[in-house]
């Protein structure tokens, strides 16, 4: 009997599956990949063959990207940031809940979201829900609608409608999600550590000190002894202090459950790179020095750090305050999620690592994360994203070819190495024309 014919097939000298590089013949057959290794009939090409300075990769799965849309889809929305994303090799997103109006803390907030995603998205998309004060009994019901897992701060989100937990509702949120398997991610910052008084000031050096390493320090001891004595899944997000690392690595040996992430900028920009009156670099917590992001670098190598996502959190022009410089007026946040894989490459080959190393910690690890079994991997069954990266080629960042909806990014004139050449969804281009991604709920993908 003939082999069932495949949708695509796609040849590769190089290509990054099982923990190794190596030759593929990629069978694609109903959006997911049906064999690594396609026997095509005689006289028959495959449909795409790699360049020789090409190499495979799974689409990266990025677990912290700001959408804002409804409310301030001024600042970023689905259609832009999807297909920005696609075009950084990213082919699935998780949107966090916060910036947008409504926020994602209610079953009416999600369903906000959803609406204003559906027949909109460039890529794949999942939503987290939010933990608020007082939405203990939302948690189950966006659990079962499918939210990917919840986001909570441990101080001011920077925006009214999404409060932050005090440890009471910490243990509360942790005690709910324990009892359904449940992540919460937090933003680990603690505001008794925070200089209270207003920042007005265009120098770089006072923004940092007024957000100091230790404010991170008690707020992840805070989180661990809440989630010690809960038994609940968490996950810190966007780490930029190395200092906690001991902390974290004591937790884990106690058996705490408890996963990491930091970010391209804490990993590829240093403090020293900030020039007074850059806002376009202030992010929350902030980008610290050199010497700290090689510890960072080191936490990532021992598996201390787990995951590296962009946190894309961009906002209008007149919201960083790029006419003034004060940094204390300045909206924080990156706007990164199409040059992602590019800054970490960048940083990961000049330290001795291999992309094999880069696509554990952005393709399978942040699937791994939230339980996304057909993402993030180059396996049989697996959805059919992919990205053609090509590792050699470099490009200075051009903020006019950016496809997130305001051109300001901390990146703006840097070199970068690493360059996405093509990406598909499913076995489908996501070459931004067309969008064709689907809205993930958990336990579907």
């Amino acid at each position: 009997m003939a082999a069932e014919p495949h949708d695509l097939v796609v040849r590769a000298a190089r290509a990054v599956l099982d923990g190794a590089e190596r030759p593929v013949t990629l069978g694609i057959r109903d959006g997911r990949i049906a064999t690594l290794d396609a026997v095509l009939p005689p006289g028959h090409a495959p449909d795409v063959v790699l360049a020789e300075d090409e190499v495979l990769l799974p689409g990266l799965v990025d677990t912290h990207v700001h959408v804002n849309e409804p409310g301030r889809t001024e600042w970023e929305g689905f259609e832009s940031a999807t297909r920005a994303a696609a075009a950084g090799g990213v082919t699935t997103i998780v949107d966090m809940p916060l910036n947008a109006v409504p926020p994602t803390t209610t079953l009416s907030g999600l369903r906000a979201k959803q609406e204003a995603a559906e027949g909109r998205v460039h890529v794949d998309v999942g939503f987290w829900g939010g933990a608020v004060p007082g939405n203990v009994p939302e948690l189950r019901r966006l659990h079962e609608a499918g939210v990917l897992g919840f986001k909570g701060f441990l101080l001011p989100s920077g925006v009214p409608e999404f409060p932050h937990l005090d440890d009471a509702g910490l243990r509360a949120a942790l005690a709910e999600l324990a009892g359904l398997d449940g992540l919460l991610l937090v933003h680990a910052e603690d505001e008794g550590e925070i200089d209270p008084a207003p920042l007005h000031s265009r120098a770089y050096a006072d923004f940092v000190a007024s957000r100091p390493a230790r404010a991170e320090l008690v707020a992840i001891e805070r989180l661990v002894a809440a989630a010690e004595e809960t038994g609940a899944r968490v996950h810190i997000v966007h780490l930029s202090t190395a200092e906690a690392l001991p902390v974290i690595r004591a937790a884990r040996d106690r058996g705490v459950r408890l996963t990491v992430e930091t970010c391209p900028h804490y990993l590829t920009l240093s403090a020293e790179d900030v020039a007074d009156g850059r806002t376009e670099f202030k992010c929350c917590p902030p980008i610290r020095d050199s010497t700290n992001r090689d510890l960072l670098w080191a936490g990532l190598n021992e598996g201390t750090i787990d995951v590296v996502v962009s946190d894309h959190s961009p906002c209008t022009s007149a919201l960083k305050r790029l006419d003034t410089g004060d940094f204390g007026d300045a909206w924080g946040g990156i706007a990164s999620v199409q040059l992602g894989l590019s800054a970490v490459w960048t940083g990961a080959r000049r330290r001795g690592h291999g992309l094999v190393d880069v696509v554990r910690w952005m393709c399978q690890g942040p699937a791994d994360l939230v339980g996304l079994r057909r993402k993030g991997r180059l396996a049989v069954g697996a959805d059919a994203d992919l990205c053609v990266f090509a590792p050699d080629e470099t490009f200075t960042v051009d903020p006019a070819k950016l496809h997130h909806r305001n051109p300001d990014t901390a990146y703006a004139g840097r070199i970068l190495t690493g360059t996405v050449r093509r990406t598909w969804v499913r076995g489908v281009p996501a070459d931004g024309t067309q969008p064709g991604g689907r809205l993930l709920r958990r336990g579907e993908a």
